[in-house]
């Protein structure tokens, strides 16, 4: 079980990314764009998204940090750009924190589904106003 902070942008990831690399000489381990995605039919992306980030993750000295844009549509305000990430090795896990933090008077930001990415991912704001999002780990079953 690992938890990440998830750093969001308004089309400016890819800058901080390069310039969090370049000040604390991190590796630069993913970056996938909008446009990288399968194709969803409920998910149309304008050609002037495409190019934002979907996802990034960068090591900081032994730490893990992921970033991304904000989904077309959305906006975001600095200073509560971050939310947590948490990747877990089953299921079950991750139905029990996302129904406990959604049941101790969260809200659910996105229902637990299977995207193109994992089997499992959802969110929920908990009652404090922090965000958690979770993803099946990918060498999980």
């Amino acid at each position: 079980m690992s938890i990440f902070p998830y750093l969001n942008f308004n089309g400016n990831c890819r800058e901080a990314f390069d310039l969090y690399a370049d000040i604390f000489s991190a590796d630069k381990t993913a970056i996938s764009t909008y446009g990288d995605a399968p194709p969803s039919p409920d998910f149309s992306l304008p050609d002037t998204t495409k190019d934002l980030v979907l996802h990034a993750e960068l090591v900081i000295h032994g730490s893990k940090i992921m970033l991304s844009d904000a989904p077309p549509g959305s906006t975001i305000t600095a200073g509560e750009n971050i939310s947590l990430a948490l990747v877990l090795d089953n299921i079950a896990d991750i139905e029990h924190a996302f129904a406990r933090l959604r049941d101790e008077g969260g809200t659910v930001l996105k229902e637990l589904q299977e995207t193109f990415w994992t089997k499992c991912y959802g969110g929920v704001k908990d009652r404090f106003g922090v965000p958690w999002y979770f993803n099946l780990a990918d060498d999980a079953d």
